[in-house]
């Protein structure tokens, strides 16, 4: 947990950035008891968005912004199967930000035992709603420095 203070749109906030929890359900598994691997991916997302939300950078704010922010690649290491009703906690970090760019690292880890359950990346760039790649470091400065407060 990091606390964070930032300045956004003029005003100074803290911020405190808590892991995502999921707790598993039993549609996600398939047929032998174990969650779907397609499952991660949505949990990557969630957590992602929820990071975000906690930046001051939800989906809403973006949406006024005429910021996208799509997905460029994605990688998951399965280390140990997650079952149904397990609760798993997803700490997401920014590692690299660029103004242009910024990639994600995820670790899912049992929330009781602490056990880490996969590891994943994820890249994605910033665009305007034309489609053409933007610099947050040019557009919204404030933004920018959110992002490296957030590293």
């Amino acid at each position: 947990m990091a606390k964070q203070e930032i300045a956004l749109n003029g005003r100074t906030q803290k911020i405190e950035v808590h892991p995502y929890e999921h707790h598993t359900r039993y549609y996600e598994t398939d047929q032998m008891g174990v969650i779907h691997q397609t499952n991660y991916i949505k949990w990557l997302e969630d957590a992602r968005m929820d990071l975000m939300e906690q930046m001051g950078l939800g989906y809403k704010q973006r949406e006024q912004m005429q910021i996208i922010c799509p997905l460029l690649s994605e990688s998951i290491n399965y280390i140990t199967m997650i079952r149904f009703d397990e609760t798993v906690v997803i700490e997401t970090k920014v590692v690299k930000y660029d103004g242009h760019q910024m990639n994600l690292e995820y670790t899912i880890l049992d929330k009781e035992t602490n056990e880490v359950r996969a590891t994943a990346t994820s890249s994605h760039c910033f665009m305007n709603r034309s489609g053409r790649t933007i610099s947050l470091n040019r557009i919204y400065p404030e933004l920018d420095t959110t992002f490296f407060e957030c590293k």
